[in-house]
Parts: C-alpha cells; sequence; structure tokens
C-alpha cells in the first residue's frame, strides 16, 4: 500500500511539473525595457571598460545576448526615444528634436506605438523615469490635467519628468497630473523670459551648488540652475539626490502590484545625463567624479529591481531590454570633474565621436537582451537597432502593429540567429548617415567639425566619408575616395531611403 501511495504521489509530481513547464512556454513574458541616458559604449565593464565596474549591469549581459553592434536611431535622446516607441525613424518627423519642457507631444495619437500594440496583446503598460517626447497640445497647464501624454499613446500608468533633469519644470507628473502640487502655489513655466524676482544661474551665482559651464544658467532649483524659467510649485520640487531611489521604489512597486498578468515596464533612469546628482551613497565611489558614480547608482538600482523581480516569482518570465539613448558626453553644461576626473576610462570605446556625432559613438550603445532560462549566453555581431522592437515584439506576443521603419529582429534578440539588419539610417541632429554590413557612409555637410561646447567631433565634413567599421572601429581611414564604387553602392541605398533631399550643401 505504502509503495502504490508513494508511485500515485511520484506520478502526480510528474504531471504537475509538466504542467507547470508547459504554462511557463504558453505564458506571455513580462517584458521591460531599461533605458539610460547618455551611456556610452565603453561605460560598462561587460563592454570592455577597466576603471568602472557595473556588476549587475554586466549580469544582462553576460547572462543574455549582448550586442556589439547595436544601435539607437538618433545621437540624442529626444529622437532615439521616438524611434523606440513607434518603430519610426526620428529624421520622418521634424518636431522629433530635443524638446523645452514645455513642447506639445510630439506622438500623433492616432500613431502606433509599442506600448499600444502590446496593450492589444494583453499586456498592462507603464512607464516609469524619464520622457521627454512633449507633453500637452501646445499651451500646457500644469495645475490641471496635462493631456495629451504618456497615457493617450498607450501607457496605461505614468509617472515620469516631463523632460529632462536640467530642464524645468523640475516635477514629476503622474497620469498627466504634477505629483504633490500645492493649489496654492501654483507652477508657471516659460522657456523665453524669466518670471519678476526669480533668481537665475547668471544673476545669482552666490545660491547655487552646481556651477553652469554654458546654457545651464536659468531658474535655480535645488542650487542648480536649470535649462527654462519656473514660478511656484515648490512643494512639488524633486529632489535631485533622491531621484534614482526614487524611480526604483515605483518601479518594484509596479512589479508588485502586477505581477499576476503581463506587463510591459518602460524604466527611463535618468543616469548619467546631467546634472550628475548621485545620492550620498554613492558619492565618491567611481573616483571619477559625479558621472562615474552615477553610473554605479544606475547599476545598484537596476540589480535592486533585478533582485525584485526574483523575489515576486516572476525573472524566469521576463524578457529585459538594455540600452542607452544615445553615446557619451563629458562636459554637457556643468563643472562636475567629468572631463578632469576621467583618466583612463574611455566611455565611448575604441569607437569615434559621442552624443550629438555622426561618428559612431554617437548611435552604437550598450544593447542587451536578457531573459533567465530562455536565451543562451553568447555574443552577437548582428546589426540591430531600437527602432525594431516594434516589429520584434510584436512577432513574441502574437499581436500584428504598422510596423513603420521597425525591422522583425525577434530570433536575434533571443539569440537564435546572428542574422541582423541589412542596414539602418542614423542620425545627430539634423543631418543623416548610413550604415550598411560592416561600412558606413557619412554624406557631406556644411557645419562645425567639432561641437566647442562638449568637445566632441560631430562627423561633418564637406567632403564624402567611408569607413569600414570591422577593419577600422575608430574610423580613421576614410576610403571613399580609394573605394568609390562601394560609396556609390552605399549612397544609392541610402538615398533609396533617405530620398535626395537630405543635406544642407545645395
Amino acid at each position: 500500500m505504502k509503495t502504490r501511495q508513494i508511485l500515485t504521489y511520484l506520478f502526480i509530481g510528474v504531471l504537475l511539473t509538466n504542467a507547470n513547464a508547459q504554462k511557463r512556454k504558453t505564458t506571455k513574458p513580462n517584458i521591460v525595457v531599461i533605458y539610460l541616458d547618455d551611456l556610452g559604449y565603453g561605460d560598462l565593464s561587460a563592454y570592455g571598460a577597466t576603471e568602472i565596474k557595473t556588476p549587475n549591469i554586466d549580469v544582462l549581459a553576460n547572462e543574455g545576448v549582448k550586442f556589439t553592434n547595436g544601435y539607437a536611431t538618433s545621437a540624442t535622446c529626444t529622437p532615439s526615444r521616438y524611434g523606440l516607441l513607434t518603430g519610426v525613424y526620428p529624421w520622418r518627423n521634424s518636431e522629433a528634436k530635443i524638446l523645452p519642457g514645455t513642447a506639445p507631444l510630439i506622438i500623433n495619437t492616432k500613431q502606433e506605438t509599442l506600448p499600444k500594440m502590446l496593450k492589444r496583446a494583453g499586456y498592462q503598460t507603464a512607464v516609469i523615469g524619464k520622457w521627454h517626447l512633449g507633453l500637452g497640445a501646445g499651451d500646457t497647464n500644469w495645475n490641471g490635467h496635462i493631456t495629451p501624454g504618456a497615457n493617450e499613446i498607450g501607457f496605461d500608468e505614468s509617472y515620469i519628468l516631463a523632460a529632462t533633469q536640467d530642464r524645468v519644470p523640475t516635477v514629476y507628473i503622474k497620469n498627466g497630473r504634477v505629483d504633490g502640487l500645492d493649489p496654492k502655489d501654483p507652477i508657471a513655466v516659460n522657456y523665453n523670459k524669466n518670471f519678476p524676482g526669480e533668481p537665475t544661474g547668471v544673476d545669482n551665482p552666490e545660491l547655487l551648488s552646481m556651477k553652469w559651464s554654458h546654457g545651464h544658467n536659468n531658474s535655480i532649483v535645488n542650487g542648480i540652475p536649470r535649462i527654462g524659467f519656473v514660478k511656484g510649485g515648490k512643494a512639488a520640487n524633486w529632489s535631485d539626490v533622491d531621484m534614482a531611489d526614487h524611480f526604483l521604489v515605483k518601479v518594484q512597486d509596479y512589479v508588485r502590484t502586477h505581477k499576476k498578468s503581463p506587463f510591459f515596464l518602460y524604466y527611463a533612469l535618468q543616469q548619467p545625463h546631467v546634472p550628475r546628482t548621485p545620492n550620498p551613497r554613492f558619492v565618491g565611489k567611481s573616483g571619477m567624479g559625479p558621472r562615474g558614480d552615477a553610473i554605479l547608482e544606475a547599476d545598484w538600482c537596476i540589480g535592486e529591481f533585478m533582485k525584485t523581480l526574483k523575489k515576486e516569482g516572476i525573472l524566469e518570465n521576463t524578457l529585459i531590454v538594455f540600452s542607452s539613448d544615445n553615446g557619451p558626453v563629458l562636459d554637457d553644461g556643468y563643472y562636475d570633474d567629468a572631463v578632469e576626473k576621467l583618466g583612463k576610462h574611455t566611455p565611448a570605446g575604441k569607437l569615434r565621436g559621442g552624443k550629438y556625432s555622426l561618428f559612431d559613438a554617437g548611435t552604437r550603445v550598450p544593447l542587451m537582451a536578457y531573459w533567465k532560462g530562455t536565451i543562451k549566453p553568447q555574443v552577437s555581431d548582428a546589426l540591430v537597432c531600437q527602432v525594431d522592437l516594434l516589429a520584434s515584439l510584436a512577432d513574441l506576443v502574437g499581436a500584428k502593429a504598422e510596423m513603420g521603419d521597425s525591422e522583425n529582429m525577434l530570433q536575434p534578440l533571443l539569440g537564435k540567429s546572428k542574422k541582423g539588419r541589412n542596414n539602418i539610417v542614423l542620425e545627430a541632429g539634423s543631418n543623416t548617415c548610413f550604415r550598411s554590413g560592416d561600412w558606413v557612409m557619412i554624406p557631406p555637410y556644411k557645419g562645425n567639425a567639432v561641437n566647442k561646447q562638449t568637445n566632441t567631433e560631430l562627423g561633418v565634413s564637406l567632403q564624402f566619408q567611408l569607413y569600414n567599421l570591422k577593419n577600422d572601429p575608430s574610423q580613421d581611414h576614410n576610403l571613399a575616395e580609394s573605394n568609390p564604387a562601394k560609396l556609390k553602392e552605399l549612397l544609392a541605398a541610402f538615398e533609396a531611403i533617405r530620398g535626395k533631399n537630405y543635406s544642407n550643401i545645395k
């Protein structure tokens, strides 16, 4: 009798195990996009950094698919975020450029978006962190319901900062309303002129805890001069040094309250964008000043987020895509020792350029896909772009979508194929270039070769530029004159997508 009972229990156990395994296979995975701000190709130890250690992000890279040819669409933030969420090249939308905090929403509410597609597939959707895609219709009332915004383009829940940490308004916005606003102290924002009696970085340097180097000298909040002018709303002002912790708590709470059904979470961290204000726990930890400390802080936040997924029992049913909106920059408006304490660290790694640049470091960024127990650890040279998430995730969840410029890269993302895109049109400011296979072609443009404020090479020249990135990743050798056939081939393919009216040279 005892033997029969044991066999019965074993049989039931096998059935339950098989049922659970089948359930895991058929359950739609949670999807998380972790997006950093101004993180360079060489800023992570998993991508070759030796002067800084990022152990938690390294887990995503070393235990998932680490892409060596992963791209944002643009060398600046707003356009890249537009491409990520819409599956459309940002150069197709003239409004997809770096926005002031008062800009209207640049994603049409009728447009296809990543969260809309996933909602149709049964997902609950949320954005927590930096937005910078505009809010409202052009004359925003910050004291009422701000619409349209993130909720109107597919996010069920949103907890965001309107633009960037260095731009006003310096408040969090929860589902279209300023969080913690005192109605007796209404907020007003203006990007053209100051409000009477309000101090600025130019007129009141004695009030500053952080000095501006260029462009960041308007309203002062928490001792930091910002871009734009603001008045009122003091009770709602964020604490800069607590921002990372604040967003971390929000994403952890979101996971705990939505773990029973599939969710899509866009976790957009502000680090290491300026002003770099790491929590005191991280100050001095990198030895590279606030920029390095902010990267360590972001790494810690991601580690804590991963612990939450594991504790809540959903880590193995969660696909995580990690990347950055553009390449690195050191002095981007504040004196914070980013240049002076850089040491041997190379934020762009072996690549040339950085944020704002047509050279490769402007748009080639860390990009990895992690799904514990499903994706096998590997390094992939496949050419992929953030604009491809729409088509790829639509395939994953079995949803139909208007693809735009998005290509289905699900198999490379899951590590089941090494074949990526054939080409990508990339942009920096109003200029575009073309990556095809191992080659990149930069057409002639008028303009400065170097951004004098950030000391970044912009890749702008009056001559065609042609580089083989496999043989010359630092783009030291322009092959346009020595390989006219390849130049002609790439130019024709580029113009077939971009059209011929792309240059400022007439």
